[in-house]
């Protein structure tokens, strides 16, 4: 869902400064599983954003005897467009982070050997998006949404936006800064939140309405957040001047998170009209060297052992029944209850013209 260091969605996997991860305890190729059978390692490519603690994929070995190697692919976009290339000799055995608005790209490539994951009865119904074929699992889900610098909001006596309507009134001008939908899942979420929100024939007339209010297009949501967003800590250190951006409803947690000594209130909040629904997916690749570790690996990633570790490593929601969300996510992240969303086969069949006419408006 996104690259970050400390201060945004991907904080901690960068943090941990590897491109590999291994589990450990009991997780050597030397060693034996419970069920006597020799210990072996699976290959989870994804996007560099994946982070799941050290304890979580110890448990996975000791639960499987396979140990998990994280591969880091880049962006989304990225990571995946590298496994088209790649289709049938994958670098790794589940690729993890293709969301609903590329799962088109993957599937029409036919990247995924379907598997039904154990203990998907238990995910929502809402996000099983190929609840038919089982390409792929859903793993998570996440809000990207407009947050705001609280602290210029009120230094200004101004009312945050609260909507896409807001966005282009003249008391937010030169306010917001975006990311480049044509290279940034963050940006091409928002794109489509507005799709949605105005409909095939009013959203490029709002886009139109935004540049001229003044909107400012960078290519990355790190560029975004931590370099011109007045409110991250980033963003503070650079001097930052922008005080909207793009970014997540679980961005304000990390703020609290990562900040020494955490204030009792977030610096930043969310404008909750201005939410996409994003859901990350993951599949068994096809031409797998590992595929019963695949499998192994997909039943894991929505147990609640996973699911329950995610929102603090990753900055996501879980999706499955009954998981619990830690007391920092749920006092500083926003719960947003109505977000916008495209049908996945909308999203396919007008992704790419949508993305070009959105450049030709805003970029050129």
């Amino acid at each position: 869902m996104r690259t970050t260091k400390k201060m945004a969605a991907g904080a901690v996997a960068a943090a941990l400064g590897v491109s590999t991860l291994a589990a450990c305890g009991g997780g050597s190729e030397d060693s034996t599983a419970s069920d006597g059978a020799k210990s072996k390692s699976v290959t989870l490519v994804a996007h560099d954003s994946f982070a799941a603690s050290d304890s979580v994929l110890k448990e996975f070995t000791e639960r499987t005897g396979y140990t998990v190697k994280v591969l880091k692919s880049g962006e989304a976009g990225a990571a995946l467009n590298k496994e088209i290339l790649t289709k049938g000799s994958p670098q790794g055995d589940v690729f993890f982070g293709v969301d609903n608005t590329l799962l088109s790209r993957a599937l029409d490539n036919g990247l995924f050997t379907p598997y039904r994951a154990k203990g998907l009865d238990q995910v929502r119904a809402d996000v099983r998006l190929d609840d038919a074929k089982h390409r792929v699992t859903p793993v998570d889900t996440g809000d990207i949404c407009v947050n705001y610098d609280k602290k210029y909001f009120t230094d200004k006596k101004l009312a945050p936006p609260e909507s896409f309507a807001d966005l282009t009134k003249p008391a937010y001008k030169d306010l917001l800064v975006v990311e480049n939908a044509e290279q940034s899942s963050p940006g091409l979420g928002f794109l489509l939140g507005t799709v949605a929100a105005y409909g095939d024939d009013g959203w490029q007339d709002y886009w139109k309405k935004l540049k001229a209010n003044g909107v400012q297009v960078v290519d990355s949501w790190e560029q975004a957040y931590n370099e011109d967003f007045s409110g991250s800590a980033g963003g503070k250190k650079a001097k930052a001047e922008r005080p909207l951006v793009v970014s997540y409803a679980s961005s304000p947690p990390v703020e609290v998170l990562y900040a020494d000594p955490q204030p009792k209130e977030a610096p930043t909040g969310v404008a909750a009209g201005t939410c996409f629904r994003q859901v990350e997916f993951a599949g068994l690749l096809q031409g797998a060297k590992n595929e019963a570790g695949g499998k192994a690996l997909l039943d894991f990633l929505v147990s609640k052992t996973f699911q329950e570790d995610m929102p603090l490593n990753m900055f996501v929601n879980p999706v499955v029944d009954g998981a619990k969300l830690p007391a920092l996510f749920t006092e500083h992240g926003a719960v947003v209850d109505n977000p916008e969303t495209v049908a996945p086969e909308k999203i396919a069949k007008n992704r790419d013209e949508w993305i070009q006419s959105w450049s030709s408006l805003v970029v050129k």
